[in-house]
C-alpha cells in the first residue's frame, strides 16, 4: 500500500506555495494522498494571533478542490488546543498503516523541541522539504540523520508576506488559489 503524506500547518492563509510543495512531494515520494491539516493553534506559534480557525480550514478546503491527491483533516481544529504532531500521528496511525510526515527544513532545525520527536519518528517517516541553500545548515542535533530529504522547488512566498499586502491593500491574486482570494475578500480576512 502506498504511503499517506501528512502536511500539517497553520495555513493562514494556504498559498500557491504549499500546492507547488505537496505536488512535488506527491509525485516524487508516489504517495497515495496528502492530507492537509491545519492546526488549531500551533505549539511554537501560542504567542501569534491567528485567523479563526473556521476560515483557515474553509481556506485549505477551497485550495483542495480540483485536487485529487489532496484531502483535508478537520482533526486539529476540531479537537481544539495547542495541537500537537504526535498526538495526531498517534489519531492518524489508526486509519493508515503508512504515514510519512512532510515538514520544512527550518522545522528540522528545531525537530528536537516538538513534544516526542522520538515517538513522531516510529509512527512515521520524516520527509524533510530541502532548498539548494540549506546545504550549508550545520546539524544541530541527531535527527537530522532520521529523515528522508525531498528536493523542492523554491517557492519565494510567505503566508506572513500575504497578510502584509493585504494589510496594505495590495493584490495577492496570483498568490494563492483564486478561490482563497474570493474567501478572503469576501470575509474581509487580514485587512486593518
Amino acid at each position: 500500500m502506498k504511503p499517506v503524506g501528512i502536511f500539517g500547518g497553520t495555513f493562514d492563509p494556504i498559498h500557491i506555495g504549499h500546492l507547488i510543495t505537496a505536488e512535488s512531494v506527491f509525485e516524487q515520494r508516489e504517495l497515495e494522498k496528502i492530507i492537509f491539516i491545519p492546526c488549531f493553534i500551533s505549539p511554537h506559534k501560542t504567542n501569534v494571533k491567528s485567523i479563526e480557525a473556521i476560515h483557515r480550514i474553509k481556506m485549505v478546503e477551497l485550495a483542495a478542490e480540483g485536487n485529487q491527491f489532496i484531502e483535508v483533516s478537520d482533526y486539529e481544529i476540531n479537537k481544539g488546543d495547542v495541537s500537537y504532531t504526535f498526538d495526531t500521528l498517534q489519531y492518524l496511525k489508526q486509519q493508515y498503516e503508512n504515514l510519512e510526515l512532510i515538514i520544512g527544513y527550518d522545522n528540522l532545525v528545531n525537530f528536537h523541541t516538538w513534544k516526542n520527536p522520538e515517538g513522531i519518528l516510529e509512527l512515521t517517516k520524516l520527509l524533510v522539504l530541502k532548498r539548494k541553500s540549506d546545504d550549508d545548515e550545520k546539524k544541530l542535533h541527531n535527527f537530522y540523520d532520521n529523515t528522508i530529504y525531498i528536493n523542492t522547488p523554491v517557492i519565494e512566498i510567505s503566508s506572513s508576506e500575504i497578510r502584509k499586502r493585504i494589510a496594505a491593500g495590495l493584490k495577492i491574486r496570483n498568490l494563492v488559489p483564486p478561490k482563497v482570494d474570493d474567501y478572503i475578500n469576501e470575509n474581509s480576512l487580514y485587512s486593518r
